[in-house]
């Protein structure tokens, strides 16, 4: 069974344009909530978190109605990062989480996210069953079994002190002048509270929504703000989040910016030390850097790729039992503490780095020095494939045989949208522009 509405993660689009549309947000409502209602009980719940984008309130209340026609309870959060619906998911025992958001992706943009019992995301496997639900003419609940819907006012209070639990007992970030970043987005009251009430002196950053400025300038993808006002505040480290908040960047005290890959670093160097990086492996795509794979190999550690996606991060570890992966774009999993990536916690532990070590921000977080890594995006037509052409498959069998153990290269489609990826490493500068610009020439070529 495959999916054709759910991409990498979740449903994804511009607002109110097809697939993100109220009409598609509440049928796909009732298709879920039909799909968890399988085991014919009549009472189901399910917890709803979103972000900041002003699209959220329609959305929100589209998803209620067709979960509450398929007889589920709907428990509103609000704004909540995208891990606290997954840790509330579980621990308020609902049978389904969503989380409406567009991650890291502007406010015109939104997307929906669903999440197990357990607080995983669903599998690709679920995912296709919900959507063959959605094809069809979906059943509807009677009269009397029609669901209810309710605000919940302490949701974030309580992922707030969950988050707390997660910073080891007895440290404190007295004495630290930590940034925190926001992004305008669904963190911007959590988690300055956190790093203020364990004690730092904290400097707010994109904690203003309005539901269009959520990632405008600031945030994860644009790391230059929090650095800015690290050097500007004199601060010992910037945490700087993503619009839902389950990614991060870390800023030093120079200003530098540490991406996914360092932090996974310094986190599976730690956790080694102290022998709780279970079975010696840190999980990661096959976009992190090769000058990771070599730091772990290094250290008598492993590198585990999986495709692009937290989700099959996840998949990965929950399958080999390993408890710590993430990505280079800054999804940091540890499944010690959360079931999806989350920032916040991850910028926990760098500075409880900080704090127990005593060292600086800019030694911690250069763990390795990143192998020459060059990405470029190549635009194709919908339906064409480029990447069956022979004359592509030529030029990048070609790349590979010339870079051969310097380095690699890495070719695919997006998830989200109609790119081609197009990512090689190399030691020698010189010879890695040429290897892409080579290939996306070819591809270029062939999706004209």
């Amino acid at each position: 069974m495959s999916r054709k509405l759910f991409g990498t993660d979740g449903v994804r689009g511009r607002a109110n344009t097809h697939p993100m549309t109220a009409e598609m947000a509440l049928r796909l409502g009732a298709a879920a909530g039909r799909w968890f209602r399988r085991d014919g009980r009549n009472r189901h719940r399910v917890v709803i978190g979103k972000d900041t984008r002003l699209s959220g309130y329609m959305l929100e209340n589209a998803l209620t109605a067709g979960l509450t026609s398929t007889g589920m309870n709907v428990l509103l959060l609000g704004p909540v990062p995208t891990p606290a619906v997954g840790f509330l998911t579980r621990s308020m025992r609902a049978d389904l989480g969503i989380m409406i958001s567009a991650s890291h992706n502007p406010a015109e943009d939104n997307g929906i996210k669903f999440f197990g019992p357990d607080g995983f995301k669903l599998s690709d496997e679920a995912e296709a069953e919900i959507e063959a639900i959605l094809a069809g003419d979906i059943a509807l609940a009677q009269p009397a079994h029609i669901g209810r819907a309710r605000r919940i006012e302490d949701g974030r209070g309580r992922y707030v002190e969950y988050a707390k639990t997660t910073f080891p007992a007895g440290q404190r970030l007295d004495g630290l002048k930590v940034v925190i970043d926001c992004a305008n987005g669904a963190a911007y009251r959590a988690a300055p509270d956190v790093l203020w009430e364990l004690g730092a002196e904290v400097i707010p950053l994109g904690v203003e929504p309005d539901g269009f400025n959520i990632n405008a300038g600031v945030g994860s993808t644009h790391p230059e703000a929090a650095a800015a006002a690290v050097r500007e505040h004199g601060a010992h480290l910037g945490i700087s989040l993503d619009g839902d908040a389950d990614r991060v960047m870390i800023v030093d005290e120079q200003g530098q910016v540490a991406d996914g890959d360092q932090l996974m670093a310094l986190l599976a160097g730690r956790w080694a030390d102290a022998g709780r990086l279970r079975g010696g492996a840190l999980v990661a795509t096959v976009m992190s850097n090769l000058g990771l794979e070599r730091f772990l190999q290094g250290r008598g550690l492993r590198l585990e790729r999986t495709a692009v996606g937290d989700r099959y991060v996840v998949e990965r570890m929950r399958g080999e039992g390993y408890n710590l992966g993430g990505e280079q774009s800054g999804h940091i999993v540890m499944t010690d503490y959360a079931t999806t990536g989350d920032g916040l916690i991850a910028g926990l532990q760098v500075l409880a780095a900080l704090a127990d070590s005593g060292a600086a921000a800019s030694e911690l977080l250069r763990q390795f020095t990143p192998v020459p890594q060059m990405l470029k995006n190549v635009r194709y037509a919908a339906g064409a494939d480029p990447l069956s052409a022979d004359a592509v498959r030529a030029e990048i069998a070609s790349a590979e045989a010339r870079l051969a153990q310097s380095g690699r290269v890495l070719i695919r489609k997006s998830g989200t949208e109609p790119l081609i990826r197009v990512m090689a490493e190399a030691e020698d500068e010189a010879v890695l522009r040429e290897v892409v610009d080579g290939i996306v020439a070819a591809v270029e070529k062939a999706a004209a």
